[in-house]
C-alpha cells in the first residue's frame, strides 16, 4: 500500500481509483462494510481501491485543547488498511484551508480534478466540508453531474447496536475491552515507546515496560490482560503480560500511565516501540495500603491473566480476510 500526503503530485497511475471516504477511527466493523463494498467495486472494475482519510482528526482540529480520543494511531490506521487489500492511502492534512473548504469545491477539485474519482463509496452517515454541510445528498447531486459512481453503505448493526466510533469509545470507558475487540474485529492496541518510569516495579519483583497513551482514548483504569508485540530489536515476538492503566494511586501519583508486567521476560527494551493489544479486563484499580498488600494481589492477578490469555478464542487475531471480495459479507 502506498501512502500518499500530497494530493497534488498524485502520479497518473494513482488516479482512476474507487475511493472510500471517512475518517474510520478504531477501523470497526462498519468502516470493515465500507472498505469490503469499495474493494468489490474495484475488482469489478478492474482498478485501484483508494482510501482517503484526514490528519488530524477534525475534532482535534477545532477542539484542540479537548482530551484526546483517538482509538487508533495513523500507523495502526494503515497497518490494517494494508491488511485489508487497499492499494493507495491518501492521507489530506486537515488546516484551515481543508476546513472552511466547501462540500462542493471539495467534490470538484479534489475528488475529480486532482484525483480523478471513478466511484465513491461512504457510510450512511458521511459528512464533509465547511459546517459539515456536505453529505450523502450533496454526493448525490454532484455524482449525476460530474458523472462519477456512489454507494452508501447502509448502518452496520447487531442486535439494536450501531457499530460507530462513538459507541466503542463509551464501551472502552467501561473496560469491556473484549466487546470492543467483537465491535472492532481485531484487537484494541496501542503502539508506543517503553519509556523509563520510577522503577518500582523492579524493587518489589515486578518490572514493569511502561507507555504513555498520548494522543489514545483513556481505557477504564484498571488491571487488563495484554499481549505485547515487539516487531524488532531484543525480545523480539509475541509476549503474554498483565498491564495496569491508571494514576498509580497506593504511590499517589497522577500522571496517566501504562504499566506492563511481561511474562517470562528478560530483555531491556527502553527506547524500542512496542504494541499492546487489550484482551480483557481484570479488575479496577486500587488504592493498597502497602507494598505487600499490592505484590499479593498482583500474584493473583497475574494468574487470571494467564488463563485468560490460555482460552483459544483469546489467541486469535481476529483482523478479516484481507482478499477484498470475499471479507466481507
Amino acid at each position: 500500500m502506498k501512502i500518499i500526503r500530497q494530493v497534488e503530485s498524485i502520479a497518473d497511475e494513482n488516479k482512476g481509483s474507487v475511493i472510500a471516504l471517512g475518517n474510520f477511527d478504531g477501523f470497526h466493523k462498519g468502516h470493515q462494510k465500507v472498505i469490503g463494498a469499495a474493494g468489490r467495486l474495484a475488482k469489478e472494475m478492474n482498478t485501484s481501491l483508494t482510501v482517503i482519510s484526514m490528519e488530524p482528526h477534525p475534532r482535534m482540529f477545532f477542539n484542540s485543547g479537548q482530551k484526546e480520543f483517538r482509538l487508533n494511531s495513523l500507523q495502526t490506521k494503515s497497518d490494517l488498511l494494508k491488511k485489508f487489500g487497499v492499494d493507495y492511502f491518501i492521507v489530506l492534512p486537515f488546516d484551515k484551508t481543508l476546513a472552511t473548504m466547501e462540500a462542493e469545491d471539495f467534490v470538484l477539485d479534489i475528488l475529480i480534478r486532482k484525483i480523478e474519482a471513478l466511484h465513491v463509496v461512504v457510510g450512511y452517515d458521511y459528512c464533509f466540508g465547511a459546517g459539515r454541510r456536505g453529505g450523502i445528498n450533496v454526493l448525490g447531486w454532484l455524482s449525476k453531474e460530474e458523472q462519477f459512481g456512489l454507494t452508501i453503505v447502509e448502518k452496520v448493526m447487531e442486535d439494536d447496536h450501531i457499530y460507530s466510533s462513538s459507541n466503542i469509545r463509551a464501551t472502552l470507558e467501561a473496560g469491556d475491552v473484549r466487546k470492543v475487540a467483537d465491535r472492532l474485529g481485531h484487537w484494541w492496541h496501542v503502539e508506543g515507546q517503553v519509556c523509563q518510569g520510577d522503577q518500582r516495579g523492579r524493587t518489589i519483583g515486578f518490572p514493569t515496560a511502561n507507555i504513555l497513551l498520548a494522543g489514545y482514548k483513556e481505557p477504564k483504569y484498571g488491571v487488563y490482560a495484554v499481549r505485547m508485540i515487539i516487531e524488532c530489536g531484543p525480545g523480539k515476538g509475541t509476549w503474554e503480560a498483565i498491564a495496569n492503566v491508571g494514576r498509580r494511586p497506593t504511590f499517589n501519583k497522577k500522571d496517566v500511565l501504562l504499566e506492563i508486567y511481561i511474562f517470562n521476560f528478560n530483555f531491556d527494551i527502553y527506547g524500542q516501540s512496542v504494541k499492546v493489544e487489550f484482551v480483557d479486563f481484570i479488575r479496577p484499580e486500587y488504592k493498597f495500603d502497602g507494598l505487600e498488600s499490592l505484590k499479593k494481589q498482583i500474584k493473583k492477578d497475574c494468574l487470571v491473566a494467564k488463563k485468560i490469555l490460555s482460552k483459544t478464542e483469546n489467541q486469535q487475531s481476529f483482523i478479516p480476510s484481507p482478499q477484498l471480495a470475499d471479507h466481507i459479507s
